[in-house]
């Protein structure tokens, strides 16, 4: 990651931490993460010992993610599900956000997981339509990715939701503005923009270096057109990356506070 010393500095710290293992079930073109059908079992202590190190770290943002599990039946829904519980028993003022795989589409899994006291549901459709079955595995899709944000948004109405797309991959604006739409159509509310960058020379090559200006006006575009709650746009930024954090972290701060007080409202009628 290009900004480990931004993220990791400031009166905030945030930190991302992949759980259920190093090696993915799927092979995407544009990701340098091991593969195997068949990878190691997930270590059945993980999540109470991840929970445990997070809460010793005094950080205020946490996103937890994964590889693809298809070897498992949930995806490692519940993987993810006891981790949050018992960070949120342990530190209950952390927020935590769950970047997470499709779960093969199953929506028993995704809303499991959305109803676990985490607050920030990610899942990332990754390119435009049309650029689906060249960039990514053939088990994943993009009406099955849009299908995860929805569901995640019926299990839990008011969770915030948030994605992400890579540029330079060979995508026209029109698809872009095209794949912005279809997320703000699934409930999304954060939606980020980065430059694809090739891990190596066995992934797929960059189309297009997209300049900051460009970025800037997708930003632009995704606020005041689209409607998106926040837009985090530039070439070096992530899904994770700290500037929507700290944006999201105060829009949920705020979300509380209302709901506080909408709250001791009805109490005092």
């Amino acid at each position: 990651c290009p900004n480990l010393g931004e993220c990791w500095n400031g009166d905030t710290g945030t930190a991302t931490i992949m759980i259920l293992g190093d090696t993915c079930t799927r092979g995407c073109r544009f990701c340098a993460v091991n593969t195997a059908s068949t990878p190691p079992p997930p270590d059945p202590d993980e999540p109470e010992n991840t929970a445990k190190a997070i809460a010793e770290w005094g950080v205020g943002y946490i996103v937890l993610t994964s590889v693809d599990r298809d070897d498992i039946e949930d995806g490692g829904s519940e993987h993810f599900a006891r981790t949050v519980r018992t960070l949120k028993a342990l530190r209950p003022d952390i927020l935590c956000e769950c970047l997470v795989p499709d779960f093969r589409g199953d929506a028993a899994a995704v809303s499991h997981l959305a109803r676990s006291g985490l607050d920030v549901f990610a899942h990332n459709v990754e390119t435009v339509e049309r650029l689906q079955k060249r960039v990514r595995d053939p088990r994943a899709g993009y009406e099955q990715s849009l299908n995860v944000l929805r569901e995640a948004k019926v299990a839990k109405p008011g969770l915030t939701t948030k994605t992400s797309v890579m540029l330079g991959l060979g995508e026209t604006d029109e698809e872009i503005e095209r794949v912005m739409r279809d997320c703000k159509d699934a409930g999304v509310d954060i939606f980020t923009l980065g430059q694809y960058l090739r891990p190596t020379e066995k992934h797929l090559p960059v189309k297009a270096y997209v300049t900051p200006e460009k970025f800037e006006t997708w930003k632009k575009y995704g606020e005041e057109v689209v409607g998106f709650r926040y837009v985090a746009s530039g070439p070096l930024v992530r899904s994770s990356y700290k500037a929507g954090e700290f944006f999201i972290e105060s829009m949920l701060r705020e979300d509380a506070k209302r709901e506080n007080e909408d709250f001791k409202t009805s109490q005092a009628a």
